[in-house]
């Protein structure tokens, strides 16, 4: 964790619940003028389940990590509030007495094949984009709600909570829906900031299967009983909604003290864009399947899903089982020594989506578009991260020509902000300078909303400003042979090249 010199003064305590694809963690943050301070209460796993009936969270044992979690951080300090932070699109149904029904699919599941399918004929897919805004992906939550149409689980549903919406309500007993979090379901509506009537209507959904929306900041309860004596902490604790969607947390935590600056989030996903404050709806958005989902304050994170270290992890998990080497610098180091431009592929093709032996599957890609496949661990990991630097590069010059926006700099935050490689490829790629970190954006995002709201920090921009002062960044500076990219970028399929 990112430690601070300490303060005279004691900085505010605020328990930060994040949950990723792999992993849960709370995390207690200390908040103070001068200071952000970051420790580890406590970490559980995440993984998923299959079942007769598909792929499943596990969301009970990840309720159980989260007030196991907030017991370690009330015996770290005395906490301010509570916020939850997780991934998008998946969601839990209640029935008529609050009661979960069943255990929430996980968005990797194959039940959506074919969904959209069944909305387009009702709602064709520009008239889909011209309400909600939202890039296409087989799994967002307007398709899984389509698969689900005519079970005996949908029927019965009388609310619908995204994945950080239900932890609150277990921890809180409340209902509400959080903004950021909506804008990823394809039933928002971008330019309203609402749920989209004709959307609900079109689509014949319950228009009081969806809560309440609430927006970063607001009060979301506090806990119950049960809760407060499990953890113990006070009945009073307050929860607060936060930016719930991980990547709408870890853009407010960008440390951006100039403007004309691209982030890129990079995690299990990549999110690469810009910072906007209207949607861009036009045809050609759309056609380049970028989306427009709310960040903190009203503005529009404007970006475009891209397959990140999922790659990496897969292939990785794949070696383990194998009793391949699997330590990541040693992995980066072979990769550094393996041949520039051996091969690449689009992290996007469908083939990488589901989990899998992903260096079989990166081999196959490049049989199937006439390369040499590579072979060893490094050469598939320098594959992979050329891929990912280059997918980087188109994505953020289509945001900049779509939104009619310059970009100077770009801030690369998350995990993947660790691995050196991937930052200064990255740098090559686009020929923009990179500066990387903070590597806990999410968690940090979530603390600092929480710490606006009780007054310790002011607004966005002194948020990023306390980011950028008090966090570890690495700068990275382009360099290498822009025309190697060129042409690197020229072998990918022509629905992926650069306009």
């Amino acid at each position: 964790m990112t430690t601070t010199p300490a303060s005279s003064a004691h900085p505010s305590a605020f328990a930060a619940v994040d949950l990723g694809a792999t992993s849960g963690r709370v995390i207690l943050g200390r908040v103070g003028p001068d200071d952000l301070d970051l420790t580890e209460a406590h970490r559980f796993p995440n993984t998923s389940v299959r079942l007769p009936d598909g792929l499943h969270w596990n969301l009970l044992a990840l309720f159980q990590g989260t007030v196991d979690g907030l017991r370690q951080a009330a015996r770290a300090g005395s906490v301010v509030s509570i916020g939850v932070d997780t991934w998008a699109v998946d969601y839990g149904l209640l029935d008529a007495d609050g009661v979960l029904l069943g255990a929430p699919y996980h968005y990797r599941d194959s039940r959506t094949d074919g969904a959209a399918q069944r909305v387009w004929p009702r709602v064709g897919p520009k008239e889909l984009y011209r309400i909600s805004g939202l890039q296409h992906l087989p799994f967002n939550t307007v398709f899984q709600l389509a698969s689900a149409a005519g079970t005996s689980q949908l029927d019965a549903a009388r609310t619908l909570l995204l994945i950080p919406d239900l932890l609150v309500h277990w921890l809180t007993g409340t209902i509400g829906a959080e903004a950021t979090n909506a804008s990823t379901t394809g039933l928002y509506d971008a330019r309203t900031g609402t749920w989209s009537g004709e959307l609900l209507d079109r689509l014949s959904i319950d228009p009081a299967l969806l809560p309440p929306l609430r927006r970063p900041g607001d009060p979301a309860g506090t806990l119950l009983p049960h809760v407060a004596a499990h953890t113990g902490l006070d009945t009073s604790t307050p929860v607060v909604t936060v930016a719930s969607h991980d990547t709408a947390s870890a853009v407010a935590a960008v440390p951006a003290t100039e403007p004309h600056f691209a982030y890129i989030s990079c995690g299990t996903w990549s999110l690469a864009g810009l910072e906007l404050d209207a949607p861009v709806l036009t045809e050609d958005s759309r056609a380049a399947n970028f989306t427009n989902e709310l960040g903190v304050d009203g503005t529009v994170r404007y970006l475009r899903n891209i397959m990140g270290m999922w790659l990496l992890e897969e292939c990785r998990r794949t070696w383990e089982a194998r009793g391949l080497p699997t330590h990541i610098p040693v992995l980066l180091a072979e990769a550094a020594r393996s041949r520039a431009f051996g091969a690449i592929v689009d992290p996007d093709d469908p083939g990488f989506l589901a989990p899998g032996d992903m260096p079989e599957r990166i081999r196959a890609y490049c049989r199937r578009t006439g390369q040499p496949a590579p072979v060893s661990q490094g050469a598939v990991v320098r594959c992979v991260l050329e891929s990912l630097a280059l997918a980087h590069r188109r994505t953020l010059r289509q945001a900049a020509e779509l939104a009619g926006r310059d970009i100077t700099h770009i801030h690369l935050v998350g995990g993947g902000s660790r691995n050196d490689l991937l930052c200064q490829l990255t740098a090559d790629a686009t020929g923009l300078p990179v500066i990387a970190g903070p590597a806990e954006a999410t968690a940090l995002g979530n603390v600092l909303v929480q710490a606006r709201a009780a007054g310790v920090v002011a607004d966005l921009a002194a948020m990023r400003r306390l980011v950028a002062s008090t966090q570890h960044l690495r700068h990275y500076t382009p360099g290498g042979d822009s025309a190697a990219w060129d042409a690197a970028a020229a072998r990918l399929t022509p629905a992926r090249t650069e306009s």
